[in-house]
């Protein structure tokens, strides 16, 4: 009879494995995980791009100081950017993550009115500082394309498995994971072309 018991518990110690092995559960945490990495490449890129504008900033304003209403656009737009608390938690609501992206596309904009003021002033062109930086600030905007296009990719990976049966049930009922916001269409057109910063 103790056999039959050590059978029966193998046996039913066999079949939840296999259903655990086909619930996804290890393949949802390690989307999670991937998202969350590809989100981190995202900040990190957007913060490699905050770093570089006060020097940016100083730059144009020892050439154009008058453009005093473009120049503080564009530190008003950075501290609002770098003011927004970025965690995990932030995947998990759209509301925050659009409030992100908002602030990201006033910088993006106030960063293009900026560059483009060099057009009207041929000293600030030629500065080796500025063509520096300018060189630097369309790396950064290339590397920033490339994070949200991987973070993209992965988000929709991610939300794939928590949608689609079985895994949805995993995803629901065990682990307790929902959806993650996503870049919205606007933006990923924008991710396919970065803005250009660099002049001729």
């Amino acid at each position: 009879m103790g056999s039959g018991i050590s059978v029966f518990a193998t046996l039913i110690i066999s079949v939840l494995l296999i259903g655990l092995s086909g619930c996804g559960y290890n393949d949802l945490q390690g989307l999670d995980e991937d998202t969350k990495a590809a989100w981190s490449e995202v900040v990190n890129q957007y913060q490699r791009r905050a770093d570089l504008i006060p020097n940016l900033v100083a730059t144009v304003k020892g050439y154009a100081a008058h453009e005093k209403e473009t120049l503080e656009g564009v530190v008003q737009a950075r501290a609002q950017a770098t003011g927004i608390q970025v965690t995990p938690e932030t995947l998990k609501d759209p509301a925050a993550f659009e409030q992100f992206q908002k602030a990201q596309a006033g910088l993006t904009s106030a960063l293009g009115r900026l560059i483009a003021i060099a057009e009207n002033y041929p000293n600030l062109k030629a500065d080796q500082n500025f063509r520096d930086l300018q060189s630097q600030l369309e790396g950064t905007e290339n590397r920033i394309a490339v994070a949200r296009k991987r973070y993209i990719e992965k988000v929709a990976e991610y939300n794939k498995g928590v949608r689609y049966f079985p895994t949805n049930l995993t995803a629901k009922f065990l682990l307790h994971l929902e959806e993650k916001p996503n870049f919205t269409v606007a933006d990923e057109k924008a991710v396919a072309k970065p803005p250009e910063v660099k002049f001729n």
